[in-house]
């Protein structure tokens, strides 16, 4: 364990303005029970005194109970404190899916610091930019897979954002990072318990409506934006989503994809730990061989992508769906060769549609084949204002059955981003709702107003539930000594949902490789899943009558190339 630096501590950098909740509004959802007045962490410590003996979470290599779950984080946070770290400093955060993430991220909560969550896929071009706009103290990183790769980029980081003083290994065992400021969750576990009393946040002035935790928005424009989620908003948050799915202590909650994460955070870990059920942790990076951990761990219900099921063979996937209670799909709506799937062994299937910024929709268990088949629901907070509007018609408010873009407002949406005022001032209308992008239309079903997605307003790809900004991939290809013209389009993809494809024009007319592309976005050290995973070289694109590219001609037809190309490769395997 690291000594205690008792030097005076410097101050940790001033976290850019947001806008909060209107007092009005704090004090509605307030006396309406929605909102509670306690911190994540007390809220955690009083389920955790209620189902002590329950286990809490569990991965495939370890496995906690709420008594054990609460002491380790209690002792992860004394000794974050006691290495110099100070309330409210912000912590970024690339950890996988384990039980070390969840001991962390409670940790961090206790001793009032602030994780910033990012993605594992993420290089220096998001982390650098993301740390040094949040003025991270410290950067959290899991080392369980590519350790020495890892290893080398956590150290960069430390050294080129100038607030990063601490690196965290959030994987067990001995330190593989170099330094005297370096802290591992094994030394952590041993801080002193005792100490932990005199650490409490609340007693330094962490309340309820203060900043708990910055999830990353989709991207829309450069890097993503921050957004802030608030103690008692967002504890809300999922006990909203629990009871949508009726979480009780005897349940079982797996996540598969990134649980740190907003969809992991509101879909899975405050939904179980509000409720004394468990947490089941693994990571669809080892492919459909996590099925096999559903099923062994008796998982009677999770969030998964439509996506990522849709035709998926393993040997312990009818084994593992069979013993859900409920399984909710997002990303896109189920075929129905998949829902009929699922219902006919057994399981409820439902649908889901939310983002980070808050407004969450789902299908009621106990609703009709109809809506859980066609439509993503309804919102799960009664206090949730939706409105769906025609964009091109000053806000005209949109008929029933009329397609038109949704705007949300409520308990857990949030009122605009950390430092992005001018943004805020697009995407939030004046009375505080929040310009989602995304077109749906609202449709009776079960004497209700249910929602269908129709599709998105904003040039976002939904690359297997990442979001991949299309504008600022054209940014980073028109950098490259070639490209004189980018467009970026989504293509359709059976697996993931959507891919990148880019169309560019080059300086000579001679074509652009894919190995240039790749070759070009690793040297940025831009995150993976940005990269373009197909490129069309073309000698002019086509414009609309005012000089923009026509990038949905050039969706259109990267579709039907799609189409045609799979049509072929069937036709070729069926002779």
């Amino acid at each position: 364990m690291p000594t205690v630096d008792t030097r005076a501590s410097e101050a940790a950098p001033r976290l850019p303005d947001f806008p909060t909740f209107p007092v009005e509004a704090v004090e509605r959802y307030r006396a309406a029970g929605l909102w509670g007045t306690r911190t994540i962490a007390q809220e955690f410590r009083a389920v955790a005194s209620r189902f002590a003996d329950r286990e809490a979470v569990v991965d495939r290599e370890r496995r906690l109970t709420y008594a054990e779950l609460d002491a380790n984080s209690d002792a992860i946070a004394t000794g974050l404190l006691a290495a110099g770290l100070e309330v409210g400093d912000r912590v970024t955060l690339q950890a996988g899916n384990s039980v070390g993430t969840i001991e962390l991220f409670y940790g961090l909560l206790k001793a009032g610091l602030v994780p910033v969550c990012t993605l594992q896929a993420h290089g220096h071009h998001e982390i650098d930019s993301i740390a040094t706009t949040v003025g991270a103290r410290a950067h959290a990183i899991d080392l369980s897979e590519r350790a020495d790769e890892r290893s080398v980029f956590a150290e960069e980081v430390r050294e080129r954002v100038a607030s990063v003083v601490h690196l965290i290994q959030t994987s067990g065992g001995p330190s593989l990072l170099a330094g005297d400021d370096v802290l591992t969750l094994d030394e952590l576990r041993l801080s002193p318990p005792h100490a932990v009393e005199a650490f409490l946040p609340e007693a330094d002035g962490v309340g309820p409506d203060d900043l708990a935790v910055v999830q990353l928005s989709g991207g829309t424009s450069g890097t993503p934006k921050l957004i802030p989620r608030l103690h008692a908003e967002y504890w809300y948050n999922g006990i909203a989503t629990a009871e949508r799915w009726s979480v009780g202590p005897e349940d079982r909650i797996a996540h598969l994809i990134p649980i740190v994460h907003n969809a992991g955070v509101h879909a899975a870990l405050w939904p179980a730990h509000s409720s004394g059920a468990c947490l089941v942790l693994d990571s669809l990076a080892r492919g459909l061989d996590v099925f096999r951990t559903v099923a062994d761990e008796g998982v009677t219900g999770m969030l998964m992508a439509s996506s990522l099921l849709d035709g998926a063979d393993h040997p312990d996937l009818e084994r593992a769906v069979s013993g859900l209670r409920w399984i909710s799909l997002s990303g896109s709506a189920p075929t129905s060769r998949l829902f009929d799937r699922l219902s006919g062994w057994g399981v409820t299937v439902g649908q889901n549609f939310g983002m980070t910024e808050g407004i969450v929709l789902a299908t009621p268990l106990d609703s009709s084949d109809q809506m859980r088949r066609h439509t993503v629901g309804t919102p799960i907070s009664a206090y949730d204002e939706i409105r769906v509007v025609d964009p091109a018609e000053a806000d005209r408010e949109c008929a029933t059955g009329e397609p038109g873009e949704l705007l949300v407002r409520g308990p857990y949406t949030i009122r605009g981003y950390i430092g992005a005022p001018e943004h805020d001032a697009l995407v939030f209308t004046p009375d505080g709702f929040y310009r989602t992008g995304d077109v749906v239309a609202a449709v009776e079903v079960d004497g209700v107003l249910a929602y269908r997605v129709e599709g998105r307003i904003k040039e976002l790809i939904n690359r297997g539930g990442e979001k991949v900004n299309a504008a600022e991939v054209e940014s980073l290809l028109l950098e490259h000594p070639r490209v004189v013209s980018a467009a970026v389009v989504a293509m359709p993809d059976l697996r993931l949902g959507e891919r990148g494809c880019a169309y560019v024009i080059t300086d000579d007319g001679a074509p652009l490789t894919l190995d240039e592309v790749r070759t070009h976005f690793a040297a940025r050290e831009v995150a993976k899943f940005k990269w373009p995973e197909r490129v069309e070289t073309r000698t002019e694109l086509p414009r609309t009558a005012v000089g923009k590219i026509a990038k949905r001609l050039l969706a259109e037809e990267i579709a039907a190339v799609v189409a045609n190309e799979g049509a072929l490769v069937e036709s070729e395997g069926a002779r």
